[in-house]
């Protein structure tokens, strides 16, 4: 599918989509070289000057959705529309000399050989440049405004994901030259999912399940492993213990490229986060945009939706918190949302309250693999 999605970003030439390339370590080295030439070209110039760095804005006003032309899988993608990091303006000062040490750092692990993760990378940088990076976040950040100038992927740039990601059921995974991990035989937590893209990529699987089932919280994962839900519904179980990580949302996308016949199913809390979960692992994200076509997945709302409140006591509901709403704007405004969804959201706002997967159990502990295979069973999906 991932070629398929880089043939429609070609086919639609005239939008001027935009991507983040997979590329070898010297095709990043270049890239970062001539990004360097091109600085010292016009400081060096008769006319002098500080240029600024031209990025692919990371904006809901630059970003699109592919609706799904050539597969039936949607995602968000950026257009040629451009921000800037610049040395001359007060606020954006640090922003602009970050980019040039993450650079920096970047083309010393590639040139090593090596890979990081983005939390061995802020320590480095905190301890290298202290009044630059003082804050995860501050790297983070940084990082997307590398690959949106550019245009490769973070794993391109030598930066490994950190993954939360867990696997269970009815999975055989094997890597290259490994033994084969049965994820149906790894205990109560499954199968941790590597952090490192390159591996997830070159995974061979096998599977005689029918139902790949997306848990948002990581205890409804364990409750549903541990009860051996994925026998009673022959299924692959994963959670990503919340927002979805990179390497949770690729093994995601490849099992729906190596298995597409298989309907994925998501189950989430009845909450504007939980909704923006279900989006993620659907669509990606605007700050992800460039790449969001490698994680991208047809993925359906199984629970908990409106209709299910039926099934909870009203004393088990929860006001919205002003955060909900803030979310549930920011969905609303979106393009994404297909009409269901929004009206989904729009119940949510106007009852004012929300309600977690738990609340199932006031009909006992295993009940909750009986309400998803009756849903499956009613093929009651969105």
């Amino acid at each position: 599918m991932e070629d398929a999605c880089k043939s429609a970003l070609n086919f639609f030439s005239d939008q001027q989509l935009c991507y983040a390339d997979i590329l070898t370590p010297p095709e990043v080295i270049a890239r970062i070289q001539v990004a360097v030439l091109n600085f010292l070209r016009i400081l060096t110039s008769p006319d002098p000057a500080i240029s600024d760095l031209p990025l692919v804005a990371r904006s809901s006003s630059n970003s699109r959705l592919s609706r799904g032309l050539v597969t039936q899988t949607s995602w968000i993608f950026l257009t040629r529309s451009f921000c800037t990091r610049s040395l001359l303006r007060p606020n954006a000062a640090k922003a602009f000399i970050r980019v040039w040490k993450v650079m920096a750092m970047c083309s010393e692990i590639l040139g090593q050989g090596k890979r990081v993760t983005q939390r061995e990378l802020f320590y480095k940088l905190l301890c290298d440049s202290p009044e630059y990076f003082s804050s995860q976040s501050q790297v983070n950040r940084t990082i997307q405004d590398v690959v949106a100038l550019l245009r490769c992927s973070r794993y391109s740039l030598g930066i490994m994901a950190s993954s939360r990601g867990l696997v269970a059921g009815r999975l055989l995974l094997q890597e290259p030259n490994q033994e084969v991990v049965d994820c149906a035989a790894c205990g109560f937590s499954g199968h941790a999912i590597t952090g490192d893209l390159n591996s997830i990529d070159k995974l061979m699987m096998k599977t005689d399940a029918r139902y790949i089932i997306v848990v948002e919280k990581h205890a409804i994962y364990q409750r549903l492993v541990e009860d051996h839900v994925f026998n009673q519904i022959p299924s692959i179980l994963i959670t990503a213990k919340g927002y979805p990580d990179i390497a949770t949302r690729l093994l995601l996308h490849r099992l729906s490229r190596a298995f597409p016949d298989l309907p994925i199913l998501a189950l989430v809390d009845w909450n504007p986060a939980g909704l923006a979960i279900l989006c993620t692992f659907k669509f990606g994200s605007i700050g992800m945009g460039l790449e969001a076509y490698r994680y991208a997945c047809n993925v359906k709302w199984l629970g908990m939706r409106a209709d299910d409140m039926d099934l909870i006591p009203a004393e088990a509901l929860v006001p919205l918190k002003p955060k909900d709403i803030q979310i549930a704007k920011s969905l609303m405004s979106s393009d994404m949302l297909q009409e269901r969804y929004k009206e989904e959201l729009t119940l949510m706002v106007e009852s004012g309250q929300r309600a977690e997967i738990e609340a199932l159990y006031c009909h006992g502990y295993d009940y909750l693999g009986k309400f998803i295979a009756k849903k499956i069973v009613q093929a009651n999906y969105i």
